[in-house]
């Protein structure tokens, strides 16, 4: 299956070449024009997850990788569960968070990791020189950071804004050294996507280092994160899958761009509802039409602080394609009174919630109708958000031992303004 470049017709290449080039040309996302049909989704619902994955992905990769080979990758990212927890009848929370770093990203950071060392090998027998940059606000960090330590040849910086993310967000990827460097960006997220982006830019420094990139803009990321919504809908009761309603907590947009193409694919998903925070620009965008980024703010959900998401043309480009029934999507902004207000009701109802899913399920609270099912989506474990989530509920948060190994551990990232030059030195250094 080719890929073409969203900002470059002319660009059109393999699963391989957009995993190892991530952007493409003036920035372009790669998307597939046409987004391949599945056969028989209930007998996939039915499948053990491996094999179900594997025939999920198989149409998107096949060129590229080998069944054997799917296989092992696929083994290797989906080796811990998605989980569908009851709240109550009518709704169920699929916990996204049961992997290495606690967080809906592990599936899609190994994914690629296992993919791009696949493909570096391949490469005249050796692994080529490749230098993964990314940008977090939250979980993408930890996530690439323990999917790609240790691997030969293959390095990674992470910028993240300084002071606007979790203390053990930011321990979980900032203590880990050998190939994995950190920098704290003076600024908001988007200042950190803004340097990625002029880094891709720069065709010298591209070559130089062998730059690529883990965040969502990496497709690599999205195929892998299509596979759970299908676990979703096979934990469901068959009299329950077409009335399914999905609540995405939004920054990005990368996890609801891999629900829609898993709907595309044949999935009976209902409808989508795109929860954000106070930086609403979809949800705005999706009542008036009009695309008016605000100046981002910070909120109780700090991985979804984002006024820009970049995963958004590529849902514009499945509407536009009409691969995608734009009715079938609505936004909604939750303010922080509410996020607080929501978490304290789900812990009433045996819930224990962090900001994130809560302004998911707030989604589904202000929408659903009685014929209708929710599932909203957990991507990360409350112990993630231990203060927030210890004073919203007022309550003592034990933490897992993934998070109580780093969280005495010394900090070993590198703080620089929001500048270019800057960083490209700390690159070629």
């Amino acid at each position: 299956m080719k890929l073409n470049n969203l900002k470059d017709p002319q660009q059109v290449v393999d699963y391989a070449t957009a995993v190892k080039t991530g952007l493409g040309n003036n920035q372009g996302l790669f998307f597939p024009a046409k987004i391949p049909q599945l056969q028989n989704i209930d007998g996939l619902l039915a499948m053990p997850t491996l094999e179900r994955n594997f025939h999920i992905l198989k149409p998107l990769v096949h060129e590229n990788i080998a069944d054997d080979e799917l296989r092992k990758i696929i083994a290797a990212t989906y080796a811990f569960p998605s989980q569908l927890k009851t709240i109550n009848q009518q709704t169920h929370c699929l916990e996204l968070f049961h992997g290495p770093t606690l967080a809906f990203k592990d599936f899609g950071a190994r994914f690629m990791a296992n993919c791009l060392q696949h493909f570096a090998q391949q490469q005249s027998g050796q692994s080529e020189k490749i230098t993964i940059l990314t940008a977090t606000s939250g979980d993408t960090g930890a996530a690439v950071a323990h999917a790609f330590h240790g691997l030969n040849n293959i390095n990674v910086v992470i910028l993240f804004p300084a002071g606007k993310i979790s203390e053990l967000q930011q321990k979980m990827f900032t203590t880990l050294s050998d190939n994995i460097r950190t920098v704290a960006i003076k600024g908001a997220f988007d200042d950190c996507q803004k340097l990625v982006k002029q880094c891709f830019d720069d065709r010298p420094l591209v070559q130089e280092v062998g730059l690529n990139s883990a965040n969502s803009i990496n497709v690599s990321r999205l195929f892998a994160q299509v596979c759970y919504y299908f676990d979703a809908l096979a934990q469901l009761p068959i009299e329950q899958r077409s009335q399914a309603v999905v609540a995405v907590p939004s920054g990005n947009f990368g996890n609801l761009c891999a629900g829609i193409i898993a709907k595309t694919m044949g999935l009976p998903i209902k409808r989508f509802i795109a929860s954000t925070n106070l930086n609403d620009t979809v949800p705005r965008y999706l009542q008036d039409g009009v695309w008016a980024p605000n100046k981002t703010v910070e909120t109780l959900s700090n991985a979804m602080d984002v006024s820009k998401p970049n995963n958004w043309p590529r849902i514009e480009y499945l509407i536009e394609s009409g691969q995608f029934d734009r009715e079938l999507l609505t936004g909604l902004a939750v303010d922080e009174s509410q996020t607080a207000n929501t978490m304290q009701q789900l812990h009433q109802l045996g819930y224990i919630s962090e900001p994130h899913a809560a302004v998911a399920y707030q989604g589904l609270q202000d929408s659903l109708t009685p014929d209708e099912v929710g599932v909203f989506l957990g991507t990360a474990h409350p112990a993630k958000f231990k203060s927030t989530v210890e004073d919203i509920l007022k309550i003592e948060l034990p933490l897992p031992p993934a998070i109580a190994a780093c969280a005495q551990l010394p900090d070993l990232s590198k703080t620089i303004e929001p500048d270019y030059a800057a960083l490209k030195q700390f690159l070629t250094a």
